[in-house]
């Protein structure tokens, strides 16, 4: 393998060491011989490389979970044969004018882990960046529906995760509502606010705050920012990291476990996760 083709499996394997935790799939280091096939023309098994999507319904069928694997494979390869060409630039012609975002207040608890210690980050949506999902995202706010939401995935330098409801039966009236995609045209920057996704239009209600400005490589994803945070992102990196990655690749929060029995299982098995009193917008 010449030393180009070496640093692009590296990268891509990298990338699928990171993005393996928005599938709720354990990561499988691929072995030599399918890393050496690791470019356009070949052809690696379905659980060579995992997801790089998140799963909005953690309990998706077998085969639902390999196609999007599948997927995630040809959306690699094809940002490995990119590597040395042309890399990815979002667009560089964001309206001047405010675009008719809002802003919006989250109120946090149990920063550090800590009860009682509190602080609030304010998110302005952008619609000129991802319109369909600003409007949804306005809309779960005006619905409460983020109040005593937890933040149940928080990876330091990666991504903060949340949005799923603590009442289940909130939260089973959103899980069909999914969302046509937006195309991407911003970066995944640190304090971008971005929907997960469990594949080509499936958002719905989980939405992550980058942490830094290396997630870049989710802009050919599909991963579409909707919004970023204005103020207060010192209190994001405050967001409680100590659980880890979700289940089964980690110890933290089962997604499945969340969506079926809500706050209920988080408070009595998570206690110190960080999570938002009041959503309100400004």
């Amino acid at each position: 393998m010449t030393m180009i083709g070496a640093t692009v499996v590296g990268l891509v394997f990298t990338h699928a060491i990171q993005a393996a935790a928005f599938s709720g799939v354990p990561f499988r280091r691929p072995p030599p011989a399918v890393a050496a096939r690791s470019k356009p023309e070949g052809r690696v098994g379905r659980s060579a490389i995992p997801s790089f999507a998140s799963p909005i319904d953690a309990d998706a069928d077998d085969g639902d979970a390999l196609s999007r694997r599948d997927a995630a494979f040809r959306m690699a390869t094809m940002t490995a044969s990119a590597v040395g060409a042309t890399s990815f630039s979002p667009s560089d012609a964001v309206a001047e004018e405010d675009g008719g975002g809002r802003l919006i207040e989250f109120t946090v608890e149990n920063l550090d882990g800590e009860p009682g210690s509190t602080g609030s980050f304010v998110v302005k949506t952008r619609p000129e960046w991802a319109p369909l999902g600003a409007e949804r995202f306005e809309a779960l706010v005006e619905s409460s529906f983020f109040d005593q939401c937890r933040i149940f995935r928080v990876l330091p330098g990666f991504v903060a995760q949340f949005g799923i409801n603590g009442d289940p039966q909130v939260q089973a009236k959103w899980r069909s509502q999914n969302l046509r995609d937006d195309p991407v045209k911003v970066s995944n920057k640190r304090g971008t606010v971005v929907f997960a996704t469990g594949g080509p239009n499936t958002r719905t209600t989980q939405l992550f705050v980058n942490l830094n400005d290396r997630n870049s490589f989710l802009d050919k994803q599909g991963f579409s920012p909707l919004g970023e945070v204005v103020s207060g992102m010192d209190v994001v990196e405050r967001f409680y990291s100590g659980y880890g990655e979700g289940a089964p690749s980690g110890k933290g929060p089962n997604q499945g476990l969340i969506q079926a029995k809500g706050n209920s299982y988080l408070e009595a098995s998570y206690p110190k996760l960080s999570y938002f009193s009041k959503v309100s917008f400004k």
